[in-house]
């Protein structure tokens, strides 16, 4: 596996891309709690690709980890420090977890099915992935304007059934998680109704994606976009979403518990 400078060592190098990602990329309370819920009554929770530390539940004891030097550097001082380690190679003994929990994550991982395998020989109880479902990506708005974009994060995210065969041993199951209209955690989908914020270099910036199109597709992109705010006819065409208190989009929610 090829990690950079940074020791990102999945597709996106995050000591470029990741220094403002704790500013936009916050906890959403809303996925916070389904996340909570499948965890169950665990106590040990192995939180993988744990970046700045969204997510990570302060009534356990988290055990973080995290390639990426940029990331880990943006952890708050109340969490635990994150451990320099990727998926595919974790380096803990067998069944040390109760529970193990990765957000926005699998589809960085070079190696999917060994990361997953690793995760469940380290975890006794339930893995809980936070995750985008490939085939409804594309569906989103932006991919009107960006679609350079959009087919990239299809492309990177891992089909629900791979995830699935890759945990044979487990009864896995993906719940659709509805995204509110005050979404704090910048995914792209977030913005649903605030088509505004992707106009901010920021914004886009804490959604990897972006970062696979050449600068001249990227400037192509927002320029679409940006004419079509200032026309209205986002708003002839989506207008409807911006009193939409939550959207059904890609984002799910897959739990795997052993059988």
């Amino acid at each position: 596996m090829t990690r950079t400078t940074d020791g990102s060592a999945g597709d996106a190098d995050y000591g470029r891309i990741g220094g403002g990602y704790r500013q936009y990329r916050r906890p959403e309370p809303a996925f916070a709690r389904a996340i909570a819920k499948a965890l169950g009554d665990a106590r040990t929770v192995l939180n993988v690709g744990a970046g700045a530390g969204s997510y990570e539940p302060t009534d356990r004891e988290v055990t973080a980890v995290e390639p990426s030097a940029a990331m880990r550097a943006q952890r708050p001082d109340t969490l635990s420090t994150a451990i320099d380690a990727t998926a595919e190679d974790l380096p803990f003994a067998d069944d040390t977890f109760d529970a193990a929990m990765t957000t926005f994550s699998v589809h960085q991982w070079g190696d999917l099915e060994r990361g997953l395998a690793e995760v469940r020989r380290v975890t006794r109880g339930p893995i809980v992935i936070l995750t985008c479902d490939p085939d409804r990506v594309e569906d989103y708005w932006l991919a009107e304007y960006a679609p350079e974009v959009m087919a990239t994060e299809a492309r990177r995210y891992p089909a629900l059934t791979r995830i699935t065969d890759a945990l044979p041993g487990d009864t896995v199951t993906a719940t659709p998680l509805p995204i509110p209209f005050t979404c704090v955690d910048g995914f792209s989908e977030a913005y649903y109704a605030r088509p505004e914020r992707l106009l901010d270099p920021g914004a886009r910036q804490a959604n990897s994606a972006w970062s696979f199109v050449d600068e001249l597709t990227a400037r192509r992109s927002v320029a679409a976009l940006r004419s079509a705010l200032e026309s209205g006819d986002w708003d002839r065409r989506h207008g409807s979403l911006r009193i939409r208190p939550n959207y059904d989009g890609s984002l799910v929610l897959v739990t795997a518990a052993p059988r």
